[in-house]
C-alpha cells in the first residue's frame, strides 16, 4: 500500500512540500496512528510503501528557515542559492509550475534560491554530503519503525546539470524566454552516483522496495535504473502518459487513440520485459481520471473500464492501482476555477487565458488534466458527500457518487470492482501466475485496427489477450485454437471455429 505525503506541511502542493519528516501533519492524525497502521497492516501480511520526497523539501523547514537568517553559512550550502545576472535569475530555466526556478532570498537584490518546482519548494542540494546523509538517516528512520520501502518522487531532478548555465529557449507559447526544466535534465551526469550511493547506504541493509517516479530518462539508461544491479526495485511507465502530450502547455494536448497506444506499449515493453520490471498504471495522483483519459468521449462505460483493467493487469509489469480507480472513479466536474486547488492546474489555466482563450473554453481544457480529478474524495457509498466525511471534503465531490461507489459496487458480480478482483485472483492463481507475471510478451495482429493484442508465454503455458478498443464489433481471426476462455468482460462470446466475433471492447484472455 503506497501512502501519498502524510508529512508535516503547508500543503502549498499536497503535502509533496515537506516540513518535517519525523511528522505527521495534524490533518491527517498522529505518530501513534501511524504506528498502529503499521502494526494492524504487518498482522495482516501487508507492506506500506511511503512517498520519499527529497529533490526538495518545504520553506517552512527548519533548514531553508535557517538557510534564509544566514544564506552564506551551514544551512545556505543545504540549498542552491546563486548571485543573479545585475539583479536578474542566474538560468533561465523554466519551472515545473511555470515561472523562473529562482526566486530572490529576502534581504538581498542580487542572491536567488533554486526550486523545480512551487517557490515554496525549495531543492535541496545533492552535491552537498551533509545533505546526503540526513536525507539517509531519515529514511532508514522509517524503515526501522516498520514501513518496507518509498516511491521515489521526482528523483531524476536531484542531479543538476553543473555549472549551472542557459539553455536555449523553447517553443513554449508562453512567450517567456525560458527553457522547459527537462533541458537540463537532459544535460544532467551522475544521478547513478547519487542513487546507488542511497541504495548501499540506506535501502539495501533493510531490503527496502523501492519504485522511481521517472519522466525524463534516456532508454539506454533502464538497465542502471531497474536492472539486476539497478537502482530502484521498478519504476512507472510513464510512455502511455506521454501520448498526445505537448510541450506548448495543456491546450496543445491531443486525445489518446488506441493506434497509438497499442504502438507505445509493446515498443516500451520489447525493451523493459528484457530488463526488469516496470509498474503499469492506468492513472495516479498526478494524473486525471484514466477512464476519462484514454477512452473515447460518451464511451466510458462498464465494459470499457474493465477492458483498461484487463489490459493493465495482463501486460508485463507490475500492477500498481489507484484510489477510485477500482470502481471506475470518472473525471469531476469544474463549475469554475475556484474549485481547483491544483497549482499545476492554476498555472496551465492562467497560461491558456493569456494565449487568449475565453474563461469557460480555457477551464475546459485544463478540466480534462487537472489532477484534481484524481484527487477528490474516495466515493464509498451515496450518502451525503459520498460517505467520506460528515465535515466539509477538502475538494468537491464528484457528481456521480451516487451512480459510482463501492456500496453499490459491491452488490453486483459484475461491476468494475468485481472485475478487478477477478483480475488479481487471476494473477495470484497457482495454475497462472507464472506465465502471468514472468511469462514475455509478444504482440500479434498488429495489423488489425482499434485491436490490441498479444500473447504471454511462460514456460508451460501460453495465453493470448484480446482488446477491442473501438464502439464496433470486430471478428478477429485466431491463429490457433482456444483451450479456454479464461476471463471475458462481456456477457457472451461468439466463436466461429477460429474466428471469433468481438464485441464493443470486449476484453478477452484465451488459453491457447
Amino acid at each position: 500500500m503506497w501512502i501519498s505525503p502524510i508529512y508535516q506541511s503547508p500543503f502549498v502542493d499536497q503535502g509533496y512540500d515537506i516540513s518535517d519528516y519525523y511528522a505527521i501533519d495534524p490533518v491527517f492524525g498522529t505518530m501513534e496512528d501511524m504506528d498502529e497502521l503499521i502494526a494492524e497492516a504487518k498482522k495482516r501480511d501487508m507492506h506500506i510503501v511511503m512517498d520519499l520526497v527529497v529533490n526538495h523539501c518545504s520553506d517552512q523547514h527548519e533548514w531553508f528557515q535557517k538557510a534564509m537568517e544566514d544564506p552564506f553559512g551551514e544551512y545556505g550550502k543545504y540549498f542552491y542559492i546563486m548571485e543573479g545576472k545585475d539583479g536578474l535569475p542566474p538560468t533561465n530555466w523554466r519551472s515545473y509550475f511555470g515561472g523562473s526556478v529562482w526566486e530572490k532570498v529576502p534581504g538581498y537584490d542580487n542572491l536567488f534560491y533554486l526550486h523545480m518546482f512551487a517557490k515554496e519548494q525549495p531543492d535541496l542540494n545533492w552535491e552537498n554530503p551533509v545533505v546526503r546523509e540526513e536525507i539517509y538517516k531519515n529514511i532508514r528512520w522509517w524503515l526501522e519503525k516498520g514501513i518496507s520501502g518509498f516511491r521515489l518522487d521526482a528523483i531524476i531532478n536531484i542531479k543538476k546539470s553543473l555549472p549551472f548555465r542557459d539553455y536555449p529557449v523553447d517553443g513554449d507559447d508562453r512567450g517567456d524566454g525560458m527553457c522547459r526544466p527537462g533541458i537540463m535534465l537532459e544535460h544532467a551526469e551522475g544521478v547513478h552516483d547519487f542513487l546507488q550511493e542511497m541504495k548501499r547506504e540506506a535501502f539495501a541493509p533493510y531490503h527496502a522496495f523501492t519504485i522511481g517516479e521517472l519522466f525524463d530518462f534516456h532508454p539506454e539508461e533502464l538497465e542502471k535504473f531497474i536492472g539486476d544491479d539497478g537502482c530502484f526495485e521498478s519504476i512507472f511507465d510513464f510512455s502511455t502518459h506521454l501520448i498526445g502530450a505537448s510541450p506548448k502547455g495543456w491546450y496543445d494536448c491531443k486525445k489518446v487513440t488506441a493506434e497509438e497506444y497499442k504502438k507505445v506499449v509493446f515498443a516500451n515493453k520489447e525493451i523493459s520485459q528484457e530488463i526488469g520490471m516496470m509498474a503499469n498504471i492506468i492513472e495516479n495522483h498526478d494524473e486525471p481520471r484514466g477512464v476519462s483519459h484514454y477512452l473515447p468521449e460518451g464511451e466510458v462505460n462498464e465494459t470499457s473500464k474493465k477492458m483498461l483493467c484487463g489490459l493493465m493487469m495482463m501486460f508485463y509489469g507490475l500492477p500498481f492501482l489507484y484510489q477510485g480507480q477500482e470502481i471506475g472513479m470518472e473525471n469531476t466536474v469544474f463549475e469554475s476555477i475556484a474549485d481547483v486547488d491544483d497549482i499545476n492546474t492554476i498555472d496551465e489555466y492562467n497560461n491558456t487565458l493569456r494565449l487568449g482563450f475565453g474563461r469557460e473554453e480555457a477551464l475546459k481544457i485544463v478540466s480534462e488534466r487537472s489532477r484534481d480529478n484524481a484527487r477528490t474524495p474516495m466515493q464509498w457509498d451515496a450518502s451525503e458527500n459520498a460517505g467520506f466525511t460528515k465535515g466539509t471534503p477538502w475538494l468537491k465531490v464528484n457528481p456521480n457518487y451516487t451512480e459510482i461507489n463501492v456500496a453499490e459496487q459491491q452488490m453486483r458480480e459484475d461491476s468494475v470492482l468485481s472485475f478487478y478482483k477477478e483480475m488479481i485472483d487471476l494473477r495470484k492463481n497457482s495454475e497462472y501466475k507464472e506465465v502471468i507475471v514472468y511469462g514475455k510478451q509478444i504482440p500479434v495482429l498488429e495489423d488489425v485496427t482499434n485491436l490490441i493484442a498479444f500473447y504471454r508465454k511462460g514456460e508451460e503455458k501460453t495465453l493470448l489477450v484480446l482488446a477491442n478498443w473501438e464502439n464496433a464489433e470486430k471478428e478477429v481471426a485466431l491463429n490457433e485454437e482456444v483451450g479456454c476462455v479464461i476471463v471475458n468482460n462481456s456477457v457472451d462470446l461468439e466463436m466461429n471455429g477460429n474466428t471469433v466475433k468481438m464485441r464493443p471492447y470486449q476484453f478477452l484472455v484465451l488459453e491457447v
